[in-house]
């Protein structure tokens, strides 16, 4: 999939995953639109969105050190917190949260909740909490 053109990815999970019910779980249905911000301006910003990460992580830790779907569910919600103001930053946190469910335990989950909490509070006001 890696070598895949994005608009053919883009398309696939327009069709055959968003809202559908694979293997017994059901996937949240998005708003395409939104889902393809996120994934093309991760895409687009990845070194800066990593430099902001990496700053943020501790001193023993490297983004390299982080399996990839941990990455990717970081890259993706700092990505938010950087670029849609929109979205509430608690929002942003929660939903990451979720999506961190999906695939990791209560540690990992708190992770992300620490990491884009710290990212937040570095990139955005108070008053968009």
């Amino acid at each position: 999939m890696e070598k895949t053109p994005l608009n053919i990815l883009l398309d696939e999970f327009h069709q055959y995953r968003l809202g559908a019910t694979i293997e017994d779980a059901t996937y949240t249905k998005a708003e395409p639109s939104f889902f393809d911000d996120i994934v093309r301006g991760v895409g687009t910003r990845c070194e800066e969105i990593d430099r902001v990460i990496s700053e943020n992580l501790s001193e023993r830790w490297s983004l390299d050190r982080l399996d990839r779907p941990m990455r990717q569910i970081l890259r993706a919600g700092t990505y938010e917190l950087l670029a849609r103001p929109d979205v509430p930053t608690a929002t942003v946190i929660s939903e990451y949260i979720d999506v961190a469910n999906a695939f990791y335990d209560r540690q990992e989950k708190n992770f992300v909740n620490g990491l884009l909490d710290t990212v937040a509070k570095k990139l955005r006001s108070s008053n968009n909490a």
